[in-house]
């Protein structure tokens, strides 16, 4: 089965940044798209952003756009997602996923973590 990781969560001041990464375990994250995604207290779960597993191609939803970088090292089969510039509206619990096609579109992605709690506050 597989199993995905998400670490790197926290609290951190707006304006701060924050790396999230997502390990995979049992399969090797190579052949897989890998998107995350984000819900907040009271509001529906939402693409962030996620990376092709051919080319690495990578998609943004526009609220993060110039702020988040998503990357992949398949060496240590992770995948990686690079928060800046954060702000209060990005405080949510923040879930990578495994799916076959890289999209925005969550209803794709099969496997998922567990969450990890990234808030942003002064």
């Amino acid at each position: 089965q597989v199993q995905l990781v998400e670490s790197g969560g926290g609290l951190v001041q707006p304006g701060g940044s924050l790396r999230l990464s997502c390990a995979a375990s049992k399969f090797t994250l190579d052949y897989y798209a890998i998107g995350w995604f984000r819900q907040a207290p009271g509001k529906e779960r939402e693409g962030v952003s996620c990376i092709d597993s051919s080319d690495g191609t990578t998609f943004y939803a526009d609220s993060v756009k110039g702020r988040f970088t998503i990357s992949r090292d398949n060496a240590k089969n992770t995948v990686y997602l690079q928060m800046n510039n954060l702000k209060p509206e990005d405080t949510a619990v923040y879930y990578c996923a495994a799916g076959l096609i890289a999209t925005m579109d969550q209803t794709y992605f099969s496997s998922w973590g567990q969450g990890t709690q990234v808030t942003v506050s002064s």
